[in-house]
């Protein structure tokens, strides 16, 4: 059964599926419903599913691990723990499940301090010291080391977890002030080059190598002109040359905070083929500290404020003629380590996926969550591992959410934030719809601009004309697979969240849960409670993108 059969819609909704969905190669929804009552609302979805807006990479879900020693404390509070790559615990079960339920995600190794971290191979002629704490120096932290026995453990966690990995490098050694307050000379590489040719003796497997934290720009503490960072970034591409034979990992800079002028500058001089991957970070929420931060997640106009960022980031790589793609190398919504019961909250879900959705469809390739287990904004629990709402988010667009994505538009509420994909590794699409409003339960029908019936094929013409309308009883065999997101109590802030009315948490062998749909007839429209998530997968619906 395909979903290019416009199904029998009575009533006020009939005629609202036809206006809003109505295009030259027809109209279909994926619902059938009784007419609604008087005064009662009919909502829609409309796909264009003849071609994909955008295509994202396989694995577009990435998070990060940063390197802060449980001394790093935000506004009176210190909530790292051991989670730094130095300290992370990595005989845990539910951490090694949680990232080997992926296969794969994404893992940048990287943050604040890895401007400071040197590499303890021996080239430096200096004994490897952890950070410690400094008040006067960047950050709070003096220079600290990464010692090669630590990096070899790193590594067989990674093989074993299967994760792909990319590796934040120290872009300030050998700079030197300039008279404008930036940091100026060539990048000294030689710790640098040492510790990729250890790598690659080693045998690791790094799906990237990326220069800097935050130095572009305006930068964050210190920041290094576009003329001199796209030199380096030269030099780091020559480096990787060298040092791999066949295929090599990817060259990815500046992992700095979007600024058009310099973005622009960076883009041109490092263009055609020099850098595979330019990464942005975003905290567009503000200090983990503001008390406003639900109030804004809740904002979709505050939501939307994003989207200017994607568009010129995109704009900038069209005109520059470069091979580079984009993606969001470190977000955590909120600087500063995030707020405790916001950012690692389900509330918390109605941000993370909506910036998934928005970047995917501005040609974002991949995007990476400020963290995997790490200050308040973990996918994980810093101290137990057990996963946050927001994990449990990220898997479920991971499993259902494929690569091309496809437009998508809402004739109702702006409090519906509505992204659709096509289907991974299955037939049809996939629906993400989500409500930030905690007063209303939206019922809403699916239109195709652009399906077709592939099993009883007519004309063009007629498919305009909209001739085949299938009874009520072959409609009734459409079914959809729905995956309903609530917090627990209904609490907005709880830790724990439900799938489809069941509370998620790992089994005693730190197993990660399944993730079970719960069938709906194609004869119902999709229902959106107040204040929650739906993925629907809908394996009936043809779409032409999708083949």
């Amino acid at each position: 059964m395909a979903s290019g059969l416009l199904l029998r819609v009575v009533g006020l909704c009939f005629w609202l599926v036809l206006s809003f969905g109505g295009s030259s190669v027809g109209v279909s929804a994926t619902a059938v419903a009784p007419a609604p009552a008087p005064g009662a609302g009919c909502e829609a979805v409309a796909v264009d599913a003849r071609s994909a807006v955008a295509e994202t990479d396989e694995a577009f879900v990435c998070a990060t691990l940063d390197w802060w020693p449980p001394e790093k404390c935000d506004y009176g509070t210190c909530a790292w723990g051991l989670a730094g790559l130095v300290n992370l615990d990595l005989s845990s079960k539910i951490l090694l499940n949680a990232v080997k339920a992926f296969s794969p995600i994404k893992l940048r190794l990287g943050g604040s301090l890895q401007d400071f971290l040197v590499y303890g191979t021996g080239s430096t002629g200096e004994p490897c010291l952890p950070f410690t704490k400094n008040t006067s120096a960047m950050f709070g932290f003096t220079q600290g080391c990464l010692p090669m026995h630590r990096w070899d453990e790193l590594n067989a966690f990674f093989h074993k977890s299967g994760a792909q990995i990319i590796f934040g490098l120290n872009a300030l050694n050998g700079r030197v002030p300039m008279p404008d307050g930036s940091l100026g000379g060539p990048w000294d590489h030689t710790n640098a080059d040492s510790f990729i040719r250890y790598t690659v003796e080693k045998g690791y497997a790094i799906y990237g190598w990326e220069l800097g934290n935050e130095l572009g720009g305006t930068g964050v503490g210190a920041r290094i002109d576009a003329d001199q960072y796209s030199q380096d970034v030269i030099t780091l591409n020559q480096i990787v040359d060298k040092a791999y034979q066949g295929s090599k990992p990817l060259v990815i800079a500046p992992g700095s905070f979007f600024d058009a002028a310099w973005f622009t500058e960076f883009v041109g001089k490092t263009k055609p083929n020099q850098m595979d991957v330019i990464t942005h970070h975003i905290y567009n929420l503000g200090p983990g500290v503001d008390t406003h931060l639900i109030d804004k997640i809740l904002d979709p106009s505050y939501l939307d404020g994003e989207a200017s960022t994607f568009s010129s980031l995109q704009g900038i790589l069209k005109s520059a003629g470069t091979s580079a793609v984009a993606w969001v190398g470190e977000a955590g919504g909120a600087y500063n380590s995030g707020h405790h019961l916001v950012t690692d909250a389900f509330v918390f879900s109605f941000w993370y996926l909506d910036q998934l959705g928005m970047s995917a469809k501005y040609d974002t390739k991949s995007y990476c969550r400020q963290t995997l287990v790490g200050g308040n904004y973990g996918l994980l629990n810093t101290t137990t591992f057990e996963p946050n709402p927001d994990y449990y988010s990220a898997l479920l667009w991971h499993r259902l959410m494929g690569s091309k994505v496809l437009s998508t538009t809402f004739n109702g509420t702006n409090k519906i934030r509505a992204y659709t994909h096509c289907a991974r590794d299955s037939e049809g699409i996939t629906l993400l719809l989500i409500n930030l409003s905690g007063n209303s339960t939206n019922h809403i029908y699916v239109t195709s601009e652009g399906a077709h019936e592939n099993m009883h094929p007519y004309s063009a013409k007629e498919h305009r004309r909209f001739r085949r309308v299938p009874k009520l009883s072959e409609a009734a065999k459409l079914t959809r697979e729905e995956y309903h997101l609530t917090p627990k109590d209904g609490n907005l802030q709880s830790q724990h969240m439900l799938l489809n009315g069941n509370v998620l948490a790992t089994d005693a062998n730190g197993g990660i849960p399944k993730l079970e749909p719960v069938q709906v007839e194609g004869t119902q429209p999709i229902t959106v409670g107040p204040y929650s998530i739906v993925f629907a997968h809908i394996p009936s619906f043809y779409a032409a993108a999708c083949r």
